[in-house]
This record gives C-alpha cells, sequence and structure tokens, in this order.
C-alpha cells in the first residue's frame, strides 16, 4: 500500500468531516491517535473539544447558540483500562459498555449503524488501542450505508497487529464536500506519523481547511508505561 503524505491529503479535501488516525512513531515508543471535527453549519461549528477524565467530549462553546446536541454532543475518545476507544460519535459510549462487558470491539459495535442524518448518513468510524505489557496493537471500523442507501449497513472492520513503527491509518467520514456527502471508501489510509507530537499537532492543524475545521485532540501515548501526553486545540477559543 502506497505511503500518503497526511498534509496533503488534508489540504486537497476541504471536507473530509471527522477524521481519526492511529499510528506508531519512528521510535516505536509511542501509540499515537488523533481525532479533528469539521463543520459546515453553524450548529456543528460552535463546539470545542474540553477534557473529560482520561479522555475528551465536545462541548457547545456558546450554548446559547446550540440548537440540536444529538449528533455532535458526545465523548470522542474514553479510556478503559489499556484500551483507548475514540469515535467520531456516542458509539464511544457503546464500545466502552460493551468491552467492558468482555465483548470484542466489532460485537459492541454490532448494535450501530451509521448516523441517522439522511440524506448523507454519516458513517461511524471508530478506533481502539489496546496496550499491555510492552505490545500494541490497534483496529478501526466504519460502519456506513449501502451506495448512498440507508436500507443496509456495511460493516468493516481492519486490524493491526505489531503496528510498524513510523506508521499510522487514517480514516475519515466523507471523501469529499458535496450534497449529499459522499461516504468514505476503502481500508483506512497509510500514512507516516512522527516522533514529534508538537510538530505533528501542527501539521494537522495547519493542513485542515481553515473555514471548516472546528477542534483537534492529539494523544501519544507510552507503550512501556502507558503514561501519555495529550493535546486540544480549538478554533473557537
Amino acid at each position: 500500500m502506497k505511503m500518503l503524505s497526511i498534509e496533503e491529503e488534508l489540504k486537497n479535501n476541504s471536507y473530509p468531516g471527522r477524521g481519526i488516525i492511529i499510528g506508531k512513531t519512528p521510535d516505536g515508543k509511542k501509540a499515537v491517535t488523533a481525532y479533528f471535527i469539521m463543520g459546515r453549519s453553524e450548529n456543528s461549528r460552535n463546539r470545542i473539544f474540553v477534557e473529560d477524565g482520561e479522555g475528551i467530549r465536545t462541548q457547545a462553546f456558546d450554548p446559547s447558540r446550540l440548537t440540536d446536541p444529538s449528533l455532535i454532543i458526545y465523548a470522542p475518545v474514553r479510556v478503559l483500562g489499556n484500551k483507548t476507544i475514540v469515535t467520531n460519535g456516542d458509539q464511544t459510549d457503546t464500545i466502552y459498555e460493551g468491552m467492558d462487558k468482555q465483548l470484542t470491539f466489532e460485537q459492541s459495535l454490532r448494535t450501530r449503524e451509521f448516523e441517522p442524518d439522511g440524506p448523507n448518513y454519516t458513517p461511524r468510524i471508530s478506533g481502539i488501542m489496546h496496550i499491555e505489557n510492552g505490545t500494541y496493537n490497534y483496529a478501526m471500523s466504519i460502519l456506513k450505508n449501502n451506495n448512498g442507501s440507508p436500507d443496509s449497513c456495511n460493516r468493516y472492520t481492519f486490524a493491526y497487529e505489531n503496528p510498524a513503527a513510523g506508521e499510522g491509518h487514517f480514516i475519515h467520514t466523507y471523501m469529499c464536500d458535496g450534497n449529499p456527502l459522499p461516504s468514505f471508501e476503502g481500508e483506512p489510509k497509510l500514512i507516516s506519523v512522527p516522533d514529534d507530537m508538537k510538530a505533528f499537532t501542527e501539521l494537522l492543524w495547519n493542513s485542515l481547511n481553515e473555514d471548516n475545521k472546528v477542534s483537534l485532540f492529539v494523544r501519544y501515548i507510552d507503550i512501556e508505561t502507558g503514561k501519555y501526553e495529550t493535546k486540544i486545540v480549538n478554533k473557537n477559543h
């Protein structure tokens, strides 16, 4: 699979929607994840990321302008023991509760499908990172409509065991801007991940479309100790 430039992927797409990146640093010592949200409507753009325990949640920047919280207010990141869950909706809670009851990542998502926001039927994208005793693996999932039809839900899970140092995978909700918005296609894109968290955060934020970007979360987790560092960037502040 060809390694793509995350900078080019973002700069050449004015509306990838929401995106998840998971990977490993070139020195092999850190597990990396990033999650960003974008918005076209005033309601979507009126948001910030705030820390919530070991995870984060979205919050209205100006509560008086919040119209419909149903698909925009949720916890994108939660931590369950040695697992970090990253998603683009309230399925974070579904995965957390399912895995807490010994279900797998995939089994937990069986109760969910794409978002009920026709005509887009936005895909639900999710990631799970598992770090234990110095080992690290991750998986990504996308639940999407069937070529624009809400009658069927297509479910894809991509699992990465012993991921290669310096590599990451990027999955996002939309192929590009449009009406309706076309769902992401294919497997997660192979990208490179750097050792420098600050530089990676700046690269991602500066590559996202200026008008549509809303918030960015980046976390680097030490694979040996489980300790992590987090960066949050909000357009509204």
